[in-house]
């Protein structure tokens, strides 16, 4: 791992323990913490950084992608263990970002993302497709409970 790549997934860990953010930030704080621990999770997807990602997914997440297939927690970090996909891209596409909070312990990223790689079996793959990503306030810090991303969209 790369020393950015290090510093990312370092970060990544402060803001899930709540080592960044204190319980009692302002809105602007919570915003930026929650839009950087969203970057950060998508980078570690990325990376197939299973330890990255463990430490921002709440322990009862779940993600519903576009045709309806429900993925946990666990399904999640054993794909990127298992590495079943490698990634050239997985990343929020610029400018695309943004950040809704809903009362002191709740809220919601909605951007567009950029995946493109090849699975295990070899088939490439690239696509654009919006997500939001639902995250709480827990004792610990901000966890990402809930996803739910697009059918790809179309190109061109």
């Amino acid at each position: 791992m790369t020393g950015t790549k290090s510093a990312a997934a370092a970060f990544a860990l402060l803001l899930a323990t709540g080592a960044v953010g204190a319980a009692h930030a302002t809105p602007e704080e919570d915003r930026a913490t929650i839009a950087e621990l969203d970057t950060a999770y998508q980078a570690a997807v990325e990376r197939n950084d299973a330890d990255a990602m463990a430490a921002i997914l709440h322990p009862e997440m779940i993600l519903v992608i576009g045709r309806g297939a429900v993925f946990t927690r666990e399904d999640l970090l054993r794909s990127a263990r298992e590495r079943d996909a490698e990634y050239e891209h997985q990343v929020e596409d610029e400018d695309t970002q943004m950040v809704r909070l809903y009362g002191e312990d709740a809220a919601i990223v909605t951007a567009r993302l950029w995946l493109k790689g090849v699975t295990r079996e070899g088939e490439a793959f690239e696509r654009r497709l919006w997500f939001s990503d639902t995250y709480v306030r827990m004792p610990e810090g901000w966890r990402y409970a809930f996803g739910q991303a697009s059918i790809a969209l179309p190109t061109g």
